[in-house]
């Protein structure tokens, strides 16, 4: 049997900031009626993200700390055309949200970011540069 990734669960400090900056990339997310501290967000392309508070998932988890460091796991986002991550970094940290990686043209022929969700997590933003 090989099994199939179709969730992403983020664990988050705060629901409401979490929802927020997610919503500034597009992703909708919907509390559960039986827990306020769950909420989920089913994509065009079958996946489903969930974001869990550090309370919720805790009992699930006994002995979980946060991670240290720089962000151990990236959530990639693509865009149609470099300006747009450009656009969407600006607005991100316009908004508070820490700078990783500032736009930049790496050398795999992409137009790539890095910024910090609330709880620290790595959120690429990338677009494929104009063939020269």
């Amino acid at each position: 049997m090989t099994p199939r990734l179709n969730t992403i669960d983020i664990v988050v400090s705060d629901m409401d900031t979490a929802i927020a900056f997610y919503a500034r990339l597009g992703l909708h997310f919907k509390i559960d009626p039986h827990s306020p501290e769950h909420a989920g967000c089913d994509l065009p392309n079958g996946l489903h993200v969930m974001l869990d508070t550090e309370a919720f998932r805790t009992p699930f988890l006994p002995g979980r700390s946060a991670p240290v460091g720089g962000p151990r796991t990236l959530l990639c986002f693509e865009f149609d055309a470099p300006g747009e991550v450009d656009a969407k970094y600006a607005e991100l940290t316009g908004a508070g949200h820490r700078a990783i990686a500032e736009p930049f043209d790496a050398f795999w022929g992409m137009r790539y970011a890095t910024v910090a969700d609330p709880d620290g997590n790595g959120v690429d933003l990338y677009a494929p540069l104009p063939a020269h």
